[in-house]
């Protein structure tokens, strides 16, 4: 029924009320916004990218785990991503580092997950939470706890009752502390998007129906939870609704078969920046090329977020690694072990996200067309119809040769195996192939101040002849540690008759088959040596000709863990991804004596084992200085036995700059400095090219006091040469550029206004930009070369071509300066514009070095 208010007065009353009401409740709503200092943000997502207060975003992110570095790094490696051009950070969450102990959570020191994710806040960035449960990450046991091994009946991932409740109250607990923290978007924080489980395709037909049912279940068990941001599956092609399948690997613009629904963006959740080391590898590189390549590659085939994986890989501290896992992890990444820039990596991706951005609103809001006009060669563009809204992607997948493309009109030459960024279909401001960016060395200056005559003392654990023990097999070694220790002792005793002896011209083996890692053998006290597998094998056999005596003989193995077995993988990370993970078996397997006269004798199961978890120093903690008067420690002269324990005093090195120990001259083992753990270092195990896969162990300098550290060291081999270990000091003061006099201008000089890409500058051209870290200044010029110049930096060598004023120019342009830019061309470099080698297209390859001045020096910057 319609109601005419001139007959009601009250009516009119009642309407003012409501309307003064309402206009309180504006003014204070707009009063919240205005005041309120994180302001909600609703996250979604369609089938273009993920959307952020209604606003679609591309996001470039870079994977940093709190636990590989110090709390007093974390400021700088984050400020240093978003200076790389990074919007977003990514972390897995450590389980076994926040649970250690059932019901017993630490947040505090390297697991402050909390400070953590606010200082990324404070540096104005989003935030992708990875909780696991399994993370794998080549992290021990994948961020599983270890107690979860012995809940009655559990199995691993998969539709298992007791391992769903854990996971449950486990994400709950991580889950509910970052919403107390007002941490997730719809609160105003930082987090706008999650990951449950971990690459679970890789083991999901091992469990079948049971796989299945737990990837719906772990689906359902985030989106329950309401809290406001969208959450994605990692490889995963069947992720259930709402969950986004995301593609991990290097070339997903290739690899990924795409979202599974129309209305889900495509996002890139692992790029990887380089390979992991394991021990015995030679070092990895992934060229910075290639990883630009990709990414542009991706992005220009609907792709609207990547994440480098790792940005800054940091340090496996302590026993965290998984096995045979270097302590240095993903060192090639844009920021190093240590937390510096890894140029050209670095800003070659930097350059990368300016020239993307160029792009944005073509790529959120064009359509898409592609062009295929040669064999070789592609046109991905996006238009916006009715406006000038226009991006290009010109592709040569030619790996050898260079292509002209002819686009709209224009000709361009894509150089080999390359991609051109075009943010307004005429104008090249990048080339994935065209490195511009500045290159550097990383320097290890030995210190003068920790490097004193060190005062080793040691002590030397007691090998043990017989244990008590109950098992008729050797017990599986991880069981046997609890992941308490890596070490775990196993005796038997076994008799021999004189007939046994007897065989003529026989020899008598010793065989022990091991399922990893390492193990160490004794036989009636004499040392007969030690084993080991490698990454990519199961199991290794120690096999050694033996001299028994009649009667009793006493054989004593000391079983070795280098972090526990998270997959069995090749170097592309292809197969097994952790199924059955809790039923693993590590160590010792079957020990046999052949060639006796009575035949060969098997002493796994038929003799008693005795069994001892870690070694003695450690139950009484001599790595720190509470423990270190609980045993009687001995000078050390010129050689020392197995299981030796080392401690000696040292000075922190001068300056605030990163520090690291280097281990020449000893074999294998654990490193402590003032009780913490720096890591698990093995010299012994060489690579392919005959060196150790890691000689330096970084020390953050929040372990350090200034005087009088405590240096313990752990080592398993005998005679080694603790007088070889240094301490050094990292840097990065060799600062090289290596460019080609007809590369496409840095992208710095481009900015976009109504649309239009316009040049910064009057005038653009190529420049070879050198800069120094910090309040350093150009000290000399060490190399300069325009012509056709030979290395790379740090290792420059003259070519047959070279103008004669390229170090003198250089000298003008940058000496005595924190940063300079040279003109890359030849009126520059020929100053009697003769070209003595015209036919030659003209590389500059630069090298100086940067130093501080005597004011910054006694400042200690």
């Amino acid at each position: 029924m319609r109601i005419h208010s001139s007959n009601h007065p009250w009516f009119l009353l009642a309407i003012l009320v409501v309307l003064l009401s309402f206009s309180g409740a504006l003014s204070s709503t707009h009063k919240e916004k205005t005041t309120s200092k994180n302001p909600k943000k609703e996250v979604t997502y369609d089938g273009t990218s993920l959307i952020i207060n209604g606003k679609r975003e591309l996001l470039y992110s870079g994977s940093i785990h709190y636990p590989r570095s110090t709390p007093d790094m974390w400021p700088k490696v984050i400020k240093r991503a978003k200076q790389g051009g990074l919007n977003t950070i990514q972390t897995y969450v450590f389980w076994n580092v926040h649970e250690p102990v059932q019901g017993k959570f630490n947040f505090s020191g390297r697991a402050d997950l909390v400070k953590f994710i606010k200082l990324i806040e404070k540096n104005g960035m989003y935030v992708t939470l990875r909780p696991g449960p399994f993370i794998q990450a080549e992290w021990n046991h994948g961020g599983l706890p270890y107690w979860l091994r012995e809940v009655p009946g559990i199995f691993f991932r998969t539709d298992n009752k007791p391992f769903k409740e854990h996971t449950e109250r486990y994400v709950k607990v991580i889950l509910d502390k970052m919403k107390q923290e007002k941490l997730f978007a719809s609160q105003g924080g930082p987090i706008i998007l999650g990951q449950i489980e971990n690459e679970y395709s890789a083991v999901e037909r091992a469990y079948k129906e049971d796989g299945v049912n737990y990837i719906k279940w772990a689906a359902k068990l985030v989106d329950s939870m309401n809290l406001g941001i969208p959450w994605v599956m990692c490889k995963q092609n069947n992720a259930p609704d709402p969950m986004i399948n995301a593609c991990n690997g290097r070339h997903c613009g290739d690899t990924f078969p795409g979202p599974n629904k129309k209305n889900k963006p495509s996002l890139w959740t692992e790029n990887w920046t380089t390979q992991f080391r394991v021990f015995g590898d030679p070092p990895a590189h992934r060229s910075v090329e290639d990883i630009a390549y990709s990414v542009a590659r991706f992005f220009s085939k609907n792709g609207s977020h990547v994440n480098y994986y790792m940005y800054h890989g940091g340090t496996n501290f302590g026993r965290t690694s998984a096995h045979y896992v270097t302590t240095r992890y993903y060192d090639d990444a844009p920021l190093d072990e240590f937390g510096l820039e890894r140029e050209p990596k670095y800003g070659h991706l930097k350059l990368l996200h300016n020239a993307l951005n160029l792009c944005k609103k073509a790529l959120l809001w064009g359509h898409s067309r592609t062009e295929k006009p040669g064999k070789d060669t592609e046109i991905r563009y996006y238009e916006q119809p009715g406006t000038k809204v226009c991006a290009a992607f010109l592709a040569n997948n030619n790996t050898e040769a260079a292509e002209t493309i002819k686009f709209k009109g224009k000709e361009y030459v894509i150089p080999p195996r390359s991609i051109s960024i075009l943010p307004d279909c005429k104008t090249v401001v990048y080339s994935t192939a065209e490195v511009i960016s500045q290159h550097t060395s990383r320097n290890y200056v030995k210190s003068k101040k920790a490097n004193k005559k060190f005062d080793f003392k040691l002590f030397t654990e007691t090998v043990p002849s017989e244990l008590k023990g109950e098992s008729f097999i050797p017990v599986e070694l991880y069981g046997l540690t609890e992941d308490v220790t890596d070490y775990g002792w196993y005796t038997t005793n076994f008799k021999t008759d004189d007939n046994d002896l007897k065989k003529k011209g026989g020899k008598t083996t010793l065989r022990i088959a091991s399922l990893g890692h390492a193990l160490h053998v004794w036989l009636n006290g004499e040392y007969l040596g030690n084993g080991h597998g490698s990454h990519e094998e199961k199991s290794f056999v120690f096999q050694k000709q033996v001299s028994l005596k009649e009667g009793e003989n006493h054989l004593t193995m000391l079983g070795v863990l280098t972090g526990f077995p998270v997959r069995n993988i090749d170097v592309l990370r292809a197969l097994d991804s952790g199924s059955y993970l809790e039923h693993r078996y590590t160590g010792p397997r079957s020990v046999s004596i052949l060639g006796l006269s009575s035949g060969p004798l098997d002493l796994t199961e038929k003799n008693k084992w005795g069994n001892k978890v870690g070694m003695e120093g450690e139950k009484l903690g001599i790595h720190a200085e509470k423990g270190l008067k609980k045993v009687k420690w001995q000078k050390f002269s010129a050689k020392a036995p197995g299981l030796t324990w080392y401690q000696t005093r040292f000075d922190a090195p001068e300056s605030k700059s990163s520090v690291a120990i280097r281990m020449n001259g000893m074999g294998k083992g654990l490193i402590w400095v003032n009780g913490e753990g720096v890591g698990r270092y093995w010299m012994s195990f060489l690579s392919p090219l005959k060196n150790p896969t890691q000689v330096e162990y970084h020390i953050p300098r929040s372990f350090l006091k200034p005087k009088k550290n405590l240096l313990v060291i752990f080592e398993e081999e005998p005679n080694v040469k603790p007088e070889l270990i240094d301490f050094v000091i990292i840097n990065r003061d060799t600062v090289c550029s290596y460019i080609g006099e007809n590369y496409t201008p840095s992208v710095r000089h481009w900015t976009k206004k109504n649309d239009k890409v316009q040049a910064i500058t009057d005038d653009v051209f190529l420049t070879a930009n050198l800069k120094c870290s910090g309040t350093k200044k150009i000290a000399a010029v060490e190399f300069a070369s325009f012509g056709n110049p030979n290395g790379t930096c740090g290792n420059f060598t003259l070519g047959s071509c070279n103008a004669p004023a390229s170090k003198q120019v250089i000298e003008k342009y940058c000496l005595g300066k924190s940063e300079c830019d040279i003109p890359v061309n030849k009126s520059t470099f020929q100053q009697d514009k003769k070209d003595s080698c015209p036919k030659v297209v003209k590389m500059l390859a630069v090298q100086v070095k940067c130093g501080r001045t005597k004011k910054n020096k006694e400042s200690g910057i």
